[in-house]
């Protein structure tokens, strides 16, 4: 069920439609870490300045997402598709102390569910 709803919001974001939920999203362009396979998965995101873009974790959920798993584990390997626009290699950067607390408050202010959440991250958010 969850491949197909991707695989749905995948080809929304290719023909430049990327919101979900008042949300905009983007697709995630990782490698499998056992399996080396490509991988696409939607997720959402926020533009933080020129080149580059916060991108809201695992929803709530208690574990990491497998995305954050594959990430980590080839970031060299790592793209993203923007709404309507071709894929382009990105390079990941996990936030740490008042980076990540800032980023939090700009995601806070940005998206409504984030906001009935905690003033700072959930120590599980990556």
């Amino acid at each position: 069920m969850q491949q197909k709803m991707n695989a749905r919001m995948n080809r929304k974001v290719r023909a430049g439609r990327g919101e979900f939920m008042g949300m905009d999203v983007l697709v995630l362009h990782t490698v499998g870490r056992q399996s080396a396979q490509p991988r696409e998965t939607p997720v959402a995101w926020l533009p933080d300045g020129e080149n580059s873009w916060l991108l809201v974790a695992s929803g709530g959920s208690s574990q990491h997402p497998d995305w954050h798993a594959n990430l980590l584990a080839h970031p060299e390997r790592v793209s993203i598709e923007l709404p309507g626009r071709a894929v382009v290699p990105v390079t990941p950067h996990r936030l740490h102390g008042p980076d990540r607390e800032q980023a939090w408050a700009r995601i806070a202010a940005r998206n409504p569910a984030s906001r009935s959440t905690k003033a700072s991250p959930p120590a599980n958010t990556p």
